[in-house]
């Protein structure tokens, strides 16, 4: 039984890796193609901000990014 355990965690971080890889080349991709832009990222970490410090939001901080 233990054998089995190790071949199933042995096997889990190269796919984790393979994935990161692919995600990484994704991102480039589509940054290089125009997907992707800084209007984009900015308008994500707005909203990102205002979800999780929503209480800041409720007192009338301004979390956008400019």
């Amino acid at each position: 039984m233990a054998r089995s355990e190790t071949t199933v965690f042995g096997r889990r971080r190269p796919i984790s890796l393979i994935l990161l890889v692919y995600i990484i080349i994704g991102l480039v991709v589509a940054w290089n193609r125009h997907y992707i832009t800084s209007a984009l990222l900015k308008s994500v970490l707005s909203a990102l901000l205002a979800v999780f410090l929503w209480f800041l939001v409720l007192l009338g901080v301004d979390l956008h990014v400019h």
